[in-house]
């Protein structure tokens, strides 16, 4: 099976083409650090034989997590507990990513609310303050210094998180972003974030470690971002990056006909369109979905993110399964072989 064969990304080589996305545990403190429950349920899936994980959403800033109980990146304090998940997935032969987010607008916290433009997330949300010049270039210089404390931390490889509706994506989408500036108005002018943001990781970020980026492929709105926008978006930034992770809304409250591998068109036009490789996502629970996704070249990996909650062994069952010669973890064989 495709989905069991190795892959490379720049120079990180994959046991297999199977992906933990990153999922928000919302089990930190207020500080942001890492603890025993990370420790444990990144090393539970490592084990369980995924090929790469992405850890969670991870703050650049205080009041760019999702929430006060996210985890954090924005001070040299944070490396040691994330080194130590990073240590605890490696020693079991699968690679590690994290990913980089600042929330904008959506943060439900103790920060204050900031965004490209005054624009709430929705009629419950509080207003947030508009970005300044000399804010951007903060933020900017927020992603650079967390991408040189995860290289510190060792991790395999970082996505930059521009989907979802957080901050990134409220710049790269006209539903949200309003300014009439250099950073709004035509496409080029929104994309300017996302892509300073990535020119400034480049910086620090080692050459020969790949770069993801994650994106929402439609905003499910008149005037919002459109599949094909954002074929035109990655092949603004692709050479910056590595491989895109490819989802889709979030940026406002739309309705969304969900069924299983929803999203895999989306991965696959970007892939096609943009001739750069693919993260598909979303509601894919099934081997024999991901095996037919990777078959017919309409993404390169396949991310299971309920399915690897639920079963953290997800990976090694299914190859028990199906007979495929797999390296089992040494202290299970006996239930395996």
């Amino acid at each position: 099976m495709k989905v069991f064969q190795d892959c490379r990304i720049k120079n990180m080589d994959l046991k297999n083409r199977l992906v933990m996305p990153p999922m928000c545990m919302y089990s930190s403190d207020k500080s942001g650090r890492a603890n025993e429950f990370h420790y444990t349920h990144y090393e539970a899936r490592a084990i369980g034989g995924v090929g790469l994980i992405i850890v969670e959403a991870t703050g650049v800033t205080a009041n760019g997590r999702i929430s006060d109980n996210d985890l954090g990146i924005w001070d040299d304090s944070h490396i040691e507990g994330l080194r130590s998940i990073v240590s605890r997935v490696k020693k079991h032969g699968a690679k590690i990513a994290i990913q980089l987010n600042h929330a904008g607008r959506k943060h439900i916290g103790s920060g204050e609310l900031v965004a490209p433009s005054a624009v709430k997330f929705d009629e419950e949300s509080n207003m947030p303050e508009e970005l300044s010049k000399d804010q951007i270039d903060e933020l900017i210089l927020s992603y650079k210094n967390a991408a040189h404390r995860a290289d510190s931390a060792g991790f395999d490889a970082i996505e930059i998180h521009a989907a979802h509706g957080y901050l990134i994506h409220q710049f790269l989408s006209p539903l949200s972003n309003h300014r009439t500036d250099e950073y709004g108005g035509n496409r080029e002018n929104r994309t300017r974030f996302l892509k300073e943001i990535l020119q400034a990781v480049g910086q620090v970020w080692p050459k020969e470690k790949p770069v993801f980026v994650r994106v929402s492929a439609c905003d499910y709105k008149e005037n919002g971002i459109t599949v094909e926008n954002m074929v035109q978006i990655i092949n603004e930034i692709k050479e910056y990056i590595d491989i895109v992770h490819v989802s889709s809304g979030g940026l406002v409250h739309a309705d969304i006909t969900l069924y299983p591998g929803y999203q895999i068109n989306y991965a696959s036009t970007i892939k096609s369109e943009c001739n750069i490789p693919t993260i598909a996502v979303g509601l894919i629970t099934d081997m024999n979905m991901a095996e037919e996704i990777l078959s017919n070249n309409r993404a390169d990996l396949v991310a299971f993110g309920r399915e690897l909650l639920r079963n953290p062994y997800f990976v090694i069952n299914e190859a028990k399964k199906r007979n495929i010669p797999i390296e089992y973890p040494e202290q299970y064989k006996r239930a395996f072989l």
